[in-house]
């Protein structure tokens, strides 16, 4: 996966150096928004549901050439986003484990809020200035995180963890200890432009983090511990720069 990374940076950097094709130097800024499943690929593993969350922020992108018939472009986003791990609390009957104090099914999910910076190679395919096009998102994706937060129905001391199917628990009681995050993510939509109106983005993307949110040594408790992010989310971009005129 680092060879990847390494790949895709090498893309990047070809791409903002190019010269060949059709010439383009269009500058587009906007805000965008979705909805944000994921989970935390735990060793040892942890059941999970999907969390959900909000992400949303600021996005640029450059365009510099057009390539046959493929539009080349940077795109950059700044985003906060919500991700974390809800844990699927059930027995090996494949119930809810219920609670001896509370007498309701047991629930625990953890929130974390990151900034996250993807910076993607944008190739895209259809019309430039007004009408459809189809593009594809790959690059890395850099994350801090700001906070975190747990939720949940049961005292830590008290919870049921002998009648649950998994029994690892250590996630409940530790925080995140490494901020930093890393990883690639790879995305695909549609894009409608109009030269009066401007640009609408929809997207579907997963990212795949490389990094561990907790330490990962022989000594540790976890020997992975990655973030999985599936993005849903729309974007619109108006124009700064614009090679082509609004009548072509």
């Amino acid at each position: 996966m680092k060879k990847i990374l390494v790949f895709i940076l090498c893309v990047l950097s070809w791409q903002a150096k190019a010269q060949i094709g059709l010439h383009r130097d269009d500058f587009q800024i906007g805000v965008n928004g979705g909805f944000v499943m994921s989970n935390v690929g735990f060793t040892p593993k942890v059941n999970q549901k999907m969390h959900n969350g909000f992400i949303g922020g600021l996005t640029l992108k450059y365009t510099s050439e057009k390539y046959f018939s493929t539009i080349c472009s940077i795109l950059g986003e700044i985003n906060y986003a919500q991700v974390g791990w809800t844990e699927d609390i059930i027995d090996r009957d494949r119930k809810a484990v219920i609670n001896a104090e509370t007498g309701q099914p047991e629930t625990y999910s953890r929130t974390l809020n990151y900034v996250q910076v993807p910076i993607f190679a944008h190739l895209a395919w259809g019309r430039e200035v007004k009408g459809m096009q189809f593009f594809v998102n790959l690059g890395p994706q850099f994350g801090y995180l700001l906070s975190e937060s747990t939720q949940m129905n049961f005292e830590l001391s008290k919870r049921n963890v002998q009648a649950r199917s998994n029994q690892v628990v250590a996630q409940d009681t530790m925080a995140v200890q490494n901020k930093f995050d890393y990883g690639i993510a790879l995305g695909a939509g549609l894009e409608y432009a109009h030269p009066k109106l401007g640009h609408f983005l929809l997207e579907a993307r997963y990212y795949y983090g490389l990094g561990n949110i907790y330490k990962n040594s022989k000594r540790d408790y976890f020997a992975k511990s990655n973030l999985g992010n599936i993005v849903i989310k729309a974007a619109y971009l108006f124009d700064i720069s614009r090679t082509l005129s609004r009548k072509q």
